[in-house]
């Protein structure tokens, strides 16, 4: 797998990429801004890409406006977001348009290294990795009228988690229950949702989004 890391921060490119390395994954560039983050994936192609949000010059949003900016020209080059504070439209903006592939999670998660790296290689795969703190503030926001309503508290905590890229086997270990009781509360939430039968990661997609608009 190879990668390709943007931040302005050096101490912090050099952190991510030791890292990668120790797990065996490629860094094939490191950069300090969206333009030469924009040259380098364009160059190497990379698996995916971990964006900083906010670049110079401006310390904005330059960083999850190049995002958006490889999506649509790389759709192949998974990209994983980070950021200093939860800043939920970004994370919202990116999922809804281009949920596979995409990943949005707080700087501080890089300090749980196994969790990180799990995180660099789903978004890679194709999958997806939310930080439970954007989980939490879009769950927030949930309107009176949310589809959502009609689940259980467990059905939207398996949800949540849904949200943050775990698999089944991920749920059963964070709750603590049978891979049969989650398998059941998954297919409940489908059919709460409305979601029709097809491939379970294409409804996984369906469902998270859901609870994201809501």
């Amino acid at each position: 797998m190879r990668a390709v890391i943007a931040d302005d921060s050096l101490l912090l490119r050099q952190g991510v990429a030791h890292v990668l390395v120790e797990h065996g994954i490629d860094v094939v560039a490191e950069v300090g801004d969206a333009d030469a983050l924009r040259q380098a994936v364009g160059a190497w192609k990379p698996d995916v890409a971990i964006v900083d949000v906010r670049m110079p010059p401006t310390q904005t949003d330059e960083g999850a406006r190049a995002a958006v900016e490889i999506r649509a020209e790389h759709p192949e080059v998974g990209v994983l977001l980070l950021s200093q504070v939860v800043e939920a439209q970004h994370a919202l903006k990116l999922f809804s348009e281009h949920p596979e592939g995409f990943g949005y999670l707080l700087k501080d998660r890089v300090l749980a290294i196994d969790d990180f790296v799990q995180s660099v290689n789903r978004v890679a795969a194709g999958g997806t990795a939310i930080d439970p703190e954007v989980v939490g503030q879009l769950l927030g926001r949930r309107r009176e009228q949310s589809p959502l309503e009609d689940l259980t508290s467990r059905e939207r905590e398996v949800l949540g988690l849904m949200a943050e890229g775990r698999s089944n086997r991920g749920i059963c270990q964070k709750l603590f229950l049978s891979p049969k009781t989650v398998e059941g509360y998954v297919h409940a939430i489908f059919g709460k949702l409305g979601i029709p039968p097809a491939p379970d990661d294409h409804r996984r997609v369906l469902a998270v989004l859901a609870y994201l608009r809501a």
